[in-house]
């Protein structure tokens, strides 16, 4: 749209809508002059007023304006920016509705793509609704015309930042420092130089990292140092790429942080950019019921691809006999032998390879396995499950994080003999609309 017609719009008085479905963005679904109208903070059943903000040719969009008949799933947001903020999506609806919104995303995506129903479903995976989140990447910027700091997630549908003083979904330790954080960046000389702020927290303390355009000075420096030292947390400086992150308190030990397994008795180290789960206790469950649903034995064999840093690898090692991890990355091979070592495993190996492009030829791509755990990307991993058949391995455990490419995926494993067996969502990510989930494939 170009902005006369933007413009118009938000001249247009706001219409009366009936919300007769929901989709799996979330947004509520309406009819209206003969298009269909997805309704942002609208839930199936109401009755909205809201104000269109896209027209096109078959489908309009619109933010609800006001509830005037309100569905029993509809609760107060728990986050006192909700809606403002573009973080979260789905706090106006409550938890469990939300887990049924995910639940229906799944079984509808394994219907389109291959005509697919599991043999069971699985009791959902689910924890705290606040405080949950570990990881996040705050935008910083500071703005004239309200002469203030911003430090947080963009605002919904907007490339602006909210004004946010905490947040409710972060872990307590982040969420609660970002008032704080706003007023110690606000206060430095270069604030201007700082366009974002990465956290990442473990089990005992929690790390910032600090993007910097300019260098900063002394004073600065000592300024981040002291709020972090204040709170024994680690400060880290990155000028440029991720290469030159670097810590710059505390000075001695190694950078690392931590989150325990304790069904498995393990307790994996991190490198504060390195990629972990954000919900550390969904994460713990997640591992318990893929191990068991895989049920490695001690004499078998076991091949985890997309390993990471070992999150499977390892947990899957304390129960099988040997166990192979590829990940693309050469770091999180490393990682991943730094963890076995740390726990005192020895019956793991790592490969780095691009499970993108053809890894046929590699020595641990002729071996054969009794089990497979796979947890690929957005993307899924289309070129590799036609590949898995070689491996000759009797049960597929799939780990996504897109519905869709799992069912797509799940299509082709179909073809190539292995039953959908078990599969369930995991509410990795509450109060939005990303759906995680996991499949148990056996091969008949």
């Amino acid at each position: 749209m170009n902005k006369k017609q933007r413009e118009r719009l938000k001249q247009q008085d706001p219409i009366s809508l009936e919300i007769t479905g929901i989709g799996h963005d979330g947004r509520g679904i309406a009819h209206h002059n003969g298009k269909v109208i997805f309704v942002d903070g609208a839930l199936q059943g109401e009755t909205v007023t809201a104000k269109v903000s896209v027209v096109k040719s078959k489908y309009e969009e619109a933010d609800t304006v006001s509830v005037l008949k309100a569905a029993p799933e509809r609760v107060q947001p728990p986050c006192e920016h909700f809606g403002v903020c573009g973080g979260c999506s789905l706090q106006h609806m409550e938890p469990s509705a939300q887990i049924a919104l995910k639940q229906r995303i799944l079984a509808d995506q394994f219907k389109h793509f291959g005509h697919l129903e599991p043999q069971q479903w699985l009791a959902p995976l689910t924890h705290s609704q606040t405080g949950y989140r570990r990881k996040a990447r705050f935008g910083v910027r500071f703005v004239i015309k309200k002469d203030s700091l911003l430090l947080g997630f963009r605002e919904k549908g907007s490339n602006f930042l909210a004004e946010l003083t905490k947040c409710v979904v972060m872990d307590a330790r982040l969420g609660e420092s970002i008032m704080p954080l706003r007023q110690l960046i606000n206060g430095l000389e270069g604030k201007d130089f700082i366009p974002q702020v990465e956290v990442a927290a473990g089990d005992d303390t929690v790390a910032l990292i600090f993007r910097h355009m300019q260098d900063l000075s002394a004073t600065d420096i000592a300024q981040l140092i002291e709020f972090c030292q204040q709170r024994a947390w680690q400060c880290y400086l990155q000028p440029k790429g991720y290469d030159t992150v670097h810590r710059v308190y505390p000075i001695e030990g190694e950078d690392r942080l931590h989150y325990s397994l304790p069904d498995f008795g393990l307790t994996m180290r991190f490198y504060p950019l390195d990629f972990t789960q954000v919900n550390a206790e969904i994460n713990q469950k997640m591992l318990k019921m893929a191990v068991d649903m895989l049920n490695p034995q001690a004499h078998e064999r076991v091949l985890d691809l997309f390993c990471g840093l070992g999150n499977f690898t390892l947990p899957l090692a304390t129960r099988a006999k040997y166990v192979i991890g590829v990940e693309g990355s050469e770091a999180m091979v490393q990682r991943g032998y730094e963890n076995a070592k740390h726990n005192g495993i020895t019956n793991v190996d790592f490969y780095a390879q691009d499970l993108t492009a053809d890894f046929s030829q590699q020595v641990w791509a002729k071996e054969g396995f009794d089990a497979l755990l796979i947890d690929p990307p957005r993307s899924g991993a289309l070129e590799v499950v036609r590949y898995l058949p070689k491996f000759g391995a009797k049960r597929i455990v799939y780990v996504s994080c897109n519905p869709a490419t799992l069912a797509r995926d799940a299509g082709e494993l179909a073809q190539a003999g292995y039953k959908l067996v078990q599969a369930g969502v995991m509410d990795m990510f509450t109060h939005t609309a990303h759906v995680e989930s996991i499949a148990l494939f056996v091969k008949e």
